[in-house]
C-alpha cells in the first residue's frame, strides 16, 4: 500500500512572511494605506492572494472590493512575481525530514492556496522541488481549500488514495481541508493561524519538524473510517 504526505506550504514548510509582507506592503502603500506587520502579516495569509488583500486592505481601513480590489491584486501579483523567494526560508528541520521521509518510500505532496505558479517558483528557488512529486496551487483548479477536491487532486497527482494520506499544516483552513476530506492532519505550532494551533482541533500538533516521522508512523497505524 502506497502511502502519501501532504503539506501546506506557507507557514508549514516555508517562512514566506517577510515576502508576502513586502509585496502587500507595496500595495497598501500605493493606495495610501499604512503597512502591515510582519506579525499581523502572518495572521492574514493562507487563504490566497485575493483574501491575503481583502483582509489587509479591511485591517488599515476601509474594506476594497469590486473593480478595485482586482487592480490591487494584480499589482500584489506584480511585486510578488518580482521577489517570491528573497526572504522565503525553510523551517528548521524541513530538509532532513523530507529526505528521511522520501528514503522510506512515501509520496510527498503539496496542497496550498497560494497561486500555483508562485508555489512553483518558491519551491525551485528554495530547491524544494525535488522532494514533491505533486504540488497543486490556488489557480490550477477551479476550486481549491477548504474544498476537498483541492486536496482530492494533489492526492490523484500522486496516485494514491485520499485515504493513504495525511496532511500537514497550520491553520483553520488546513483542518477544514483535512476533516472534508476525511483524513487525519498534524498541525505545526508555529505556523501563521490566527489562533493557537493547539485550539484548532487537529488531530496531533508538533513544535518542530523532527517530532512528525514518529508522529506519522503513529497516525498512519491507526484503523481510519472510509471518508
Amino acid at each position: 500500500m502506497t502511502q502519501a504526505v501532504i503539506f501546506d506550504l506557507d507557514g508549514t514548510l516555508v517562512d514566506s512572511v517577510p515576502d508576502l509582507v513586502g509585496a502587500l506592503n507595496s500595495v497598501l502603500k500605493a493606495a495610501g494605506r499604512r503597512g502591515v506587520t510582519l506579525h499581523e502579516g502572518s495572521q492574514i495569509v493562507g487563504g490566497g492572494a485575493e483574501t491575503l488583500i481583502d483582509q489587509a486592505f479591511a485591517l488599515t481601513g476601509t474594506p476594497t472590493g469590486g473593480v478595485e480590489l482586482t487592480n490591487h491584486l494584480e499589482n500584489f501579483m506584480d511585486h510578488y512575481r518580482a521577489r517570491p523567494a528573497r526572504d522565503t526560508t525553510v523551517f528548521d528541520g524541513v530538509i532532513p525530514v523530507l529526505d528521511g521521509l522520501a528514503a522510506r518510500g512515501f509520496k510527498l505532496g503539496i496542497c496550498t492556496n497560494k497561486p500555483h505558479a508562485m508555489a512553483m517558483t518558491v519551491l525551485e528557488e528554495l530547491s524544494l522541488d525535488r522532494y514533491f512529486a505533486a504540488c497543486i496551487g490556488q489557480g490550477a483548479l477551479p476550486f481549491h481549500k477548504p474544498d476537498r477536491r483541492h486536496y482530492d487532486g494533489v492526492a490523484n497527482a500522486l496516485g494514491v488514495a485520499p485515504k493513504n494520506t495525511i496532511y500537514i499544516g497550520d491553520s483553520e483552513t488546513d483542518v477544514a481541508t483535512a476533516r472534508n476530506a476525511g483524513v487525519p492532519i498534524v498541525l505545526v505550532s508555529f505556523g501563521y493561524s490566527q489562533r493557537p494551533a493547539a485550539e484548532l482541533g487537529g488531530d496531533r500538533l508538533i513544535d518542530h519538524f523532527s517530532e512528525l516521522p514518529n508522529t506519522l508512523d503513529e497516525l498512519f497505524s491507526m484503523p481510519r473510517a472510509a471518508p
